[in-house]
Order: structure tokens, then sequence, then C-alpha cells
């Protein structure tokens, strides 16, 4: 038995300002890997990314 997944909606933009950033990675989703994972709904598999840490 498994637990329902939910659904993230994405907001589109095409700008955006963050302040106190303490930097950010360019990765591509992938499926497996040996590294930390963020939630992502599958659709954006292959697609590249920009994760921010605030």
């Amino acid at each position: 038995m498994g637990y329902p997944m939910r659904k993230v909606e994405i907001q589109p933009q095409n700008h955006l300002e963050i302040e106190g950033i303490e930097g950010f990675f360019v990765r591509k989703v992938t499926k497996f890997g040996n590294s930390a994972k963020v939630d992502c709904p599958k659709e954006y598999l292959g697609r590249t990314v920009y994760l921010v840490i605030v």
C-alpha cells in the first residue's frame, strides 16, 4: 500500500528576484542517483532546473 502523491503546481514566470541566497545549482532532473533529490513531478525528467539555496 503506497501513499498518494500530491500534485505540485508550477507557477510560470519569466523573472525571479531573490535576496539573501547562499548559492545555486544548475542540474538536470534525473530519476535515480546517489545524491540528494528534490521533490519534482516526473513530467520534468530530463529538464534543466535551478536549485536555489536560501
